[in-house]
């Protein structure tokens, strides 16, 4: 099934998410996901049932299905050697108030549509201890199963939600969870929600206004008590009217003839320049 028929999952009441490989699996478990079904290649069998002994016991209606290489290649279209793929109830949706509740620095992925990089940024952001992730109606889904490899499970431990009202870009989109629903989206979603919380938005974006990271001026970014950092689609950015609502715009200093770095590598450096610090 494709993934936007799994979040479609009648057997679910938010639809189903793969987890792909042992460790993998065992995050999504220890983040207190449900199990539909595992997956496991015969030659992991021994192995995966002593990792995931405890699953097996816990959810005792979760088939475990098994099957040698070709034949489970056959059945995923893709070779599966991660040693285990489960099948989980994709979580009911968070909304945006309570991922920012309590939060003080919050990742903003705008219209990012490869999960690759977004389970990368991702990944970056719980390293260097970001506490949430608000998505627009466009972005890629954290729970893809790309994006939860990418990010080595770390996506089940950082809070996300995704808004329903974007600036410029209307309704459109189908966001995660959401698929066949109709849209009715308050209108302090997404970046109002941030500056009603207190956050002070910053844009990384190459613009006339943009300020090197390692310019001075930005030493109280990083103090800031509540700081949300937006990052933007791969190639065009972030959009122009997100960049209008930014308190501040802010780029990585490069010689002459680089203009760019990869979304995910730029978000790494950014997310340890302006990550919490003591006060």
């Amino acid at each position: 099934m494709t993934d936007a028929a799994l979040r479609r999952a009648a057997d679910a009441e938010h639809g189903v998410f793969l987890a792909e490989s042992t460790p993998v699996v065992r995050r999504a478990l220890d983040a207190g996901c449900r199990p539909v079904s595992f997956l496991l290649p015969q030659r992991y069998l021994e192995t995966a049932a002593e990792q995931l002994a405890d699953a097996f016991e816990t959810f005792p209606e979760a088939p475990v299905f098994t099957g040698d290489d070709e034949l489970l290649s056959q059945l995923t279209g893709f070779h599966l050697h991660r040693g285990a793929l489960a099948a989980m109830e994709r979580p009911a949706p968070r909304p945006v108030d309570d991922v920012l509740a309590g939060a003080r620095r919050v990742l903003v992925a705008e219209d990012l549509t490869d999960p690759t990089n977004l389970g990368a940024i991702v990944r970056s952001a719980v390293a260097l201890d970001w506490d949430g992730l608000l998505l627009s109606p466009r972005a890629a889904d954290p729970l893809y199963r790309r994006a939860i490899r990418v990010s080595m499970g770390t996506v089940f431990r950082l809070p996300w939600a995704r808004a329903l009202a974007w600036p410029g870009a209307g309704h459109h989109g189908m966001p995660a969870g959401q698929v066949g629903k109709p849209h009715r989206a308050p209108a302090t979603d997404g970046l109002e929600a941030l500056r009603r919380a207190g956050f002070v938005v910053v844009a990384l974006e190459v613009t006339d206004q943009a300020v090197a990271l390692e310019d001075p001026v930005l030493e109280p970014l990083r103090y800031a008590e509540r700081l949300a950092l937006v990052v933007g689609a791969e190639g065009p950015g972030v959009r122009a009217e997100t960049l209008a609502l930014c308190d501040v715009h802010v780029k990585i200093p490069m010689p002459a003839g680089v203009d760019s770095l990869n979304v995910g590598a730029a978000a790494a450096v950014a997310l340890w320049e302006l990550r919490c610090r003591p006060v």
